[in-house]
């Protein structure tokens, strides 16, 4: 199937590592010239490199995305190194540690709004006079299962989300029919978010009082996943780049989930 995607311009936030990372490799693939855009200096240079070694064209940027100047200057440094040119965004930054409600304080939750969703926000802001000069564009903004479905825990990050499906359904009303807006919707993906010291799988331990490795098999079986395993950053990266395609240039405002089944309801 022909993609479309040779030389076009994708920015991915969050890309040093786990999806973003994924999806930087699955769009250099298709010929897109790539922006990996994350504070993790290190990550970003391997996943630079991996790129290169591949014949991919990429650049990197360095910056706090829960900043409003962070997510400006990078995103410019990326368009800057591809003469002003930038025909997807991929909003996929983002924090999730698992708490209850009680231990949340106010500074707990607006650290999750700003990376998770701000940063979203942030990063439409600047990309959107582009596409619109352009003639067209694509923004994918990766959410989450709990978006639609939630647990217990974590709830800034559930409602961060909530915000990402809401921001994706007004953007697509707002911007067609030049630029298209859609939003993935992952369940459980087995990245460093889950295994790196003090993650998620750490933090869930802690939360269900038991060893992580037993947390995270107590949550699948919350989740009641048809599949039966976590998933990986590749099958949710492949999702990302049938919807910058044009194999899916009549898809906007809509919710892609790659959640191995967690969703029960109908809608």
């Amino acid at each position: 199937m022909e993609l479309g995607l040779l030389d076009k311009v994708v920015a991915i936030t969050g890309g040093a590592g786990g999806i973003g990372r994924a999806a930087g490799a699955a769009f250099a693939r298709e010929g897109a010239r790539v922006g990996l855009i994350d504070i993790d200096r290190d990550g970003l240079d391997e996943a630079s490199h991996s790129i290169s070694a591949m014949g991919g064209s990429v650049v990197t940027a360095v910056a706090d995305l829960g900043t409003q100047t962070g997510v400006e200057e990078s995103i410019g440094a990326v368009c800057d190194a591809y003469d002003g040119a930038l025909d997807v965004l991929v909003n996929n930054v983002g924090v999730c540690i698992a708490r209850s409600f009680e231990e949340l304080s106010d500074e707990d939750w607006m650290r999750t709004l700003e990376l998770n969703l701000m940063s979203c926000i942030r990063a439409a802001r600047v990309v959107l006079p582009i596409m619109r000069a352009r003639g067209g564009g694509c923004i994918i903004n990766n959410a989450s299962d709990l978006a639609r479905q939630p647990e217990a825990a974590p709830p800034d990050y559930q409602v961060s989300k909530v915000g990402i499906l809401s921001l994706t359904k007004a953007l697509a009303l707002a911007e067609g029919p030049d630029v298209r807006v859609n939003a993935v919707a992952p369940g459980p993906i087995w990245t460093r978010l889950w295994t790196r010291p003090g993650g998620f799988a750490d933090t869930l331990g802690r939360l269900h009082d038991m060893p992580s490795k037993q947390a995270v098999q107590h949550e699948l079986s919350l989740r009641q996943l048809p599949l039966g395993r976590l998933g990986t950053p590749e099958e949710v990266a492949h999702v990302f780049v049938f919807l910058a395609s044009d194999a899916a240039s009549f898809v906007t405002g809509s919710v892609w989930g790659v959640d191995g089944g967690s969703i029960r309801g109908l809608l």
